[in-house]
């Protein structure tokens, strides 16, 4: 027997029909080893850079299942996903379940010809890849927590930083720098409403926009005649060429654009076409298209088009260090016109098709057009009307999305009378330059070189997360607390976050891949001048004030001037004389009423003491050395209502009680945070007879389910339709 480990449970139900007798197909379920949370045990710096892994804590029973399936095979093969990660994971299993000389097999597709294909191609686990991934896991971890510990010291307690996510931050940053510094200016738009002697009505709209309210008066008053003639008429044919097959970021921002995905949405939707095998692998930076490829894609189109639609198209990929999956994204069987197991499965699926049959499809002709308009007599600025006629759509025919509005006008020539129906004016005002987008931002930062394919929804997440943005709609908008973090770190750690320092170091990772490049010296070089910025910042002032509130907000309790700062829930007004005065006031104005000391030591830490003060829950009673004591003394009622009854299964002594955090109510071990077990709903007290976890309570359809993720009762409604 021979045992094949993919990464997760879906693609591996999609393989084992396609190996058939002889073979078993198990999933790790993602990762299986990760650093530890503490940096102190996470990175031996001295002794090399070296990662200490740790089994991760829920996986531990999936590791005893493959490790007793391995023992029992012939032969075992990893068929993680064809990329850094996924060889990682792959050399992560090969070292804890204990695995000698195991192959290794990589596909684009889950089709029974490309896995069949790589389990006659096996090869080696690549160590140059594990380690580029490695050196990645590495400088992030040694990046973001000495830089986040300084920004606890400096900043706020529990705020980050991030190799990647810090300069994305900086983009969003400048730009509402320049958003503040905006000055608009008043201008006018004039138009006119015309019409040619067989009545076909078009809109011309003057050429200037005058900033002068009397400019635009006499230009509006001199466009009410009606000797409007045609000045000229400009026609020329154009091209609209094909853009290339999906890559991993240009999927995301037509996504978000055209059917409103977030790029993580993007992701985890094409992760279940993927899993499917209705796609190719979609975390890569690749353009090309294998033969077989193209020659499927080009047979679907003449299909369904016609000859003349057809032009064989080889696009490069951009990136020069393109290190992910080396195809595009694109369907296995262009031939299927709707796959997915639900709407929005079909959505993306659709898009993707779309755009891998046009990029093999003729150019669509355009026929751009602009006429130029004026009154007879007098001397006011040309008015103008820009359209254009689809002659041929080409490529459009398949890729429908991508026509766009095209603003029909009607055949005229040179000296044609056009007669007046009515002119406008309206008064505006410049508007300061647009924010990104989540499509803006990815196609932003693939453009500076920071980040990589599999990062993009990554960093977006991570930003929406720690509370550094905000969306609307579409729209990332820095808040105060991404503002502050943001300018902490351009203050003081300008280079590491640089565009350039982001991109080269993005490269020399790549090229450790390549094995052009030394583990341990690269780390060296980057992490020694590091530490040193660091440790040379150790010494600067805390950051206190965020700037003067508006003086009609007085100290409520001493009528002093207030200052603007920063709290865990964001900005808030606090008097300028604190501590010696306690006045604070919400960011609105209105009133906060200030921490009250009631006089007892705290239970849990005896230097502080009790003090009663306001949250985003109301008020309550904690530790006046927080966050370094985290005590909060419950309402005694509250207490017992919190209570379930129900023992901690890891600590044995606390007891799981109701809390509420950031995203609602949860439960947890009332001895935190000495033990720190948590689940998401009320434990049933019962306990998993798959994994020993406890049960908690589900939904109407699933009365219980298991607490754990990686267990198979954690989804029990799945097992029984299976």
């Amino acid at each position: 027997m021979k045992l094949v480990i993919v990464e997760s449970p879906a693609k591996a139900k999609t393989i084992e029909k396609y190996l058939g007798e002889g073979f078993t197909v198990r999933a790790s379920v993602g990762h299986i080893r990760d650093l530890p949370k503490s940096n102190k045990d996470a990175v031996d710096v001295e002794g090399g850079f070296v990662p200490r892994y740790l089994v991760v804590k829920e996986k531990q029973k999936v590791i005893d299942e493959l490790h007793a399936v391995a023992e029992r095979s012939d032969e075992v093969i990893l068929a993680t996903d064809p990329d850094r990660e996924g060889e990682a994971i792959a050399w992560h299993l090969a070292e804890t379940i204990g695995l000698k000389k195991p192959k290794r097999i990589v596909f684009n597709e889950i089709t029974e010809h490309a896995v069949k294909e790589a389990l006659a191609n096996p090869r080696a686990i690549d160590d140059e890849l594990v380690r580029a991934q490695e050196a990645r896991r590495v400088l992030d971890r040694l990046f973001g927590y000495d830089l986040s510990g300084l920004i606890w010291k400096k900043v706020r307690y529990g705020l980050s930083a991030g190799r990647v996510q810090s300069p994305a931050l900086r983009i969003l940053m400048e730009k509402e720098r320049e958003i503040r510094a905006f000055v608009p200016e008043k201008f006018w738009v004039i138009s006119a409403d015309v019409k040619t002697n067989k009545g076909e009505r078009f809109t011309v709209v003057c050429s200037e926009e005058p900033r002068d309210e009397k400019e635009a008066e006499r230009i509006y008053k001199a466009a009410h005649s009606k000797e409007w003639h045609v000045v000229s008429v400009d026609e020329s044919e154009a091209a609209r060429t094909p853009r290339g097959p999906f890559t991993t970021s240009t999927l995301q921002q037509v996504a978000s654009t055209r059917l409103g995905f977030s790029p993580s949405r993007t992701m985890q939707v094409a992760q279940k076409l993927y899993e499917a095998g209705h796609i190719t692998y979609m975390r890569t930076d690749s353009m090309n298209l294998g033969k077989d490829a193209q020659s499927a894609l080009i047979a679907v189109a003449r299909e369904e088009f016609g000859e003349k639609y057809i032009e064989p198209r080889v696009y490069k990929t951009k990136s020069k260090n393109a290190q992910e999956a080396h195809e595009a994204v694109r369907p296995t069987n262009p031939a299927k016109r709707s796959l997915g197991a639900n709407e929005e499965q079909k959505k993306l699926y659709a898009l993707i098709r779309g755009r891998a049959l046009a990029s093999q499809m003729a150019d669509a002709k355009m026929l751009r057009t602009k006429i130029l308009a004026n009154v007879k007599g007098e001397h006011i600025p040309d008015f103008s009307a820009n359209g254009s006629r689809v002659i041929f759509d080409g490529w459009l025919a398949a890729d429908t999305g991508a026509r766009g509005e095209d603003v029909e006008l009607p055949k005229v020539r040179q000296d044609n009378i056009l007669t007046l129906v009515a002119a406008h004016t309206e008064a505006k005002e410049t508007q300061p330059p647009p924010r990104y987008s989540e499509a803006g931002l990815v196609k932003e930062l693939e453009k500076r070189g920071i980040g990589r394919p599999s990062t993009y929804a990554s960093i977006l997440r991570t930003l929406e997360t720690r509370g550094y943005i905000e969306k609307q709609g579409r729209t990332l908008i820095p808040t105060h607390t991404g503002d502050v973090v943001s300018s902490f770190i351009e203050q003081n750690f300008a280079e590491y976050i640089s565009d350039t320092f982001t991109a080269e170091m993005e490269n020399e990772l790549d090229e450790i891949a390549e094995g052009k490049r030394e583990y341990a010296k690269t780390l060296k070089s980057f992490y020694d001048p590091f530490k040193k910025a660091v440790r040379g910042k150790e010494k600067i002032a805390k950051i206190t004030g965020m700037g003067d509130a508006p003086a009609e907000f007085p100290c409520p309790i001493c009528s002093g001037e207030m200052e603007y700062k920063l709290s865990r829930t964001g900005r808030f007004m606090s008097c300028k004389k604190f501590p010696k005065c306690l006045g604070a006031r919400k960011e609105d104005g209105s009133e906060i009423a200030p921490p009250k000391e009631l006089g007892e030591p705290c239970p849990q830490c005896k230097d502080g003491k009790l003090i009663e003060r306001e949250g985003r829950f109301g008020r309550f009673i904690a530790c006046s050395n927080y966050p370094k004591c985290k005590f909060v003394k419950q309402d005694p009622a509250e207490a017992e209502r919190a209570k379930t009854g129900v023992a901690c299964p890891t600590c044995k002594k606390g007891e799981m009680v109701e809390r509420r955090g950031r995203f609602g109510l949860f439960y947890s071990c009332s001895n935190y945070p000495d033990c720190k077990t948590a689940i998401k709903a009320k434990p049933t007290g019962r306990i998993c007879p798959e994994c020993n976890s406890l049960m908690m309570e589900g939904t109407k359809t699933i009365p219980e389910r298991c607490s754990n993720k990686s267990c198979r009762m954690h989804n029990p409604h799945k097992l029984e339709k299976k």
